[in-house]
């Protein structure tokens, strides 16, 4: 409960978690793209994961969006999945198809199988 104005406002239970969740997606930023989404969450930390996925498995969760920077940064110019040390799995590929998709990369495919990326 809470007064405005010296008006008495309360809320629901339900509409109260409607509202915690209305401000949390206004103050997160979820971009999707083809194969891949990203997320700053508010806390900072900014999360790359599947579109469609729905587990912690389909997603790399980093500190910042500088962290993908300079993860980026670092990668040759030409560069695939095994490239992409800081996590395993099928999750480098991700990182790499996030990479080719997301604006701010300034790359290419130039091959599927092997997944393979070219800076520009």
């Amino acid at each position: 409960m809470v007064t405005i104005d010296g008006t008495r406002h309360a809320l629901t239970p339900e509409a109260a978690r409607a509202l915690v969740a209305d401000i949390h997606e206004a103050l997160s930023d979820r971009s999707e793209f083809v194969h891949t989404a990203c997320e700053t969450r508010r806390d900072g930390r900014f999360v790359v994961s599947r579109r469609r996925g729905t587990s912690a498995g389909t997603e790399v969760v980093f500190d910042s969006p500088g962290e993908v920077r300079v993860l980026y940064g670092a990668l040759p110019e030409r560069f695939g999945a095994s490239d992409v040390t800081r996590v395993s799995g099928s999750r480098r590929h991700l990182l790499v198809r996030f990479f080719v998709e997301h604006p701010d990369y300034n790359c290419e495919l130039v091959s599927e199988n092997p997944l393979a990326v070219q800076k520009k």
